[in-house]
């Protein structure tokens, strides 16, 4: 008996899909981000602490 939950295909291919999703996402706001900071210039590192 294996221990803990057993997916079925269907909870599987959902899971992977929203993982895949997921991954997409934070792939585009990573990219956003890097675009709006070569955007602005290297001054937005330049700043007092």
């Amino acid at each position: 008996m294996p221990d803990g939950i057993v997916l079925n295909e269907a909870q599987k291919r959902s899971r992977r899909q929203r993982s895949i999703a997921i991954a997409l996402a934070l792939t585009v706001l990573v990219v956003l981000f890097f675009a709006v900071t070569i955007v602005k210039g290297p001054g937005v590192l330049v700043r007092p602490i």
